[in-house]
């Protein structure tokens, strides 16, 4: 099993040195949260909390992930990131594949995109996108997204994109991983037969092992079962070694985590308590799995 270090919500300034010592320390991925604003109208419930309201307020700060990832690329070597997850339905995918392009060449090939289709209708809407049928859209965004980034010359026209012959260089010398978000059937069936892995949001144990038998049974659906794909988990109720082995033996590729919050510190704490939870995780969980 991976580990993934996510770093939502914490201040900017803390970001460089959270992923040099997330990389010196072994973890495998940084995982990068994504918010276009904060909306004071909010016409639907936030999917993810048992009252539907949102846990983090007008002041909680978040940066673009793409540029938050060259950022900490810049100061590091070796360790991945992966937005978890950037919102598709509000982003043109045709602009989308020259962000993920550039970022991807940037770090190395150390990127990867998670992606979600995006809960509110105000996020999507203020950027001028269409709300509705967004399922069907992101099925076409996602196509979009694989074409344009392998490289060359490419065309597409579809129901909702529409271009002629372009290219976007340089493209990614290897292909950009897509780790599909939502726990939703529709959203399962879309990472069983387009994605390289699924993503939760929180989630309890027992419902994620439901979700991983579910995503395994599409997957043999689709005919993709011997295609390498990975399960990034955010469970909320298996901890310590005994819970980690556990979500390993359902499935469970990649253990998304908050190391420090484990001994006491917040997500607004200090960047020094930080590093000193993510050693102590590493050394006693990591270290021992």
């Amino acid at each position: 099993m991976k580990f993934t270090v996510a770093v939502a919500m914490s201040p900017l300034e803390q970001l460089g040195e959270l992923a040099r010592t997330a990389e010196e320390c072994g973890y495998a991925s940084v995982a990068l949260p994504d918010s276009l604003f904060y909306s004071e109208e909010v016409s639907a419930s936030y999917p993810y909390t048992p009252d539907g309201i949102r846990f983090w307020t007008e002041e909680t700060p978040w940066v673009d992930p793409f540029v938050a990832a060259a950022s900490m690329a810049a100061v590091t070597s070796r360790i991945r990131f992966y937005t978890q997850v950037l919102k598709l339905n509000p982003r043109n995918p045709v602009l989308l594949a020259r962000q993920v392009g550039s970022v991807a060449v940037l770090t190395g090939n150390r990127f990867g995109l998670g992606i979600g289709l995006g809960w509110s209708p105000e996020e999507t809407r203020w950027c001028g996108a269409e709300f509705d049928h967004r399922g069907a859209r992101a099925d076409e965004a996602v196509e979009v997204l694989r074409l344009i980034l392998r490289g060359g010359m490419v065309e597409y026209h579809g129901r909702f994109y529409d271009f002629g012959r372009l290219r976007m260089s340089p493209a990614p010398s290897e292909p950009v991983p897509f780790y599909v978000g939502g726990h939703s059937e529709p959203a399962l069936r879309r990472a069983a037969r387009t994605g390289d892995g699924w993503t939760s949001a929180m989630i309890s144990f027992d419902d994620l092992r439901s979700v991983i038998a579910r995503v395994g049974e599409l997957r043999t659906e689709y005919g993709r079962t011997d295609v390498p794909f990975e399960i990034q988990a955010v469970c909320v109720d298996r901890f310590g070694l005994d819970g980690y082995r556990a979500q390993a033996e359902i499935g469970v590729t990649d253990a998304i985590v908050v190391p420090w919050v484990f001994y006491g510190v917040g997500l607004d704490g200090s960047l020094q308590d930080k590093k000193d939870g993510m050693k102590r995780f590493a050394d006693e969980i990591m270290g021992k799995l």
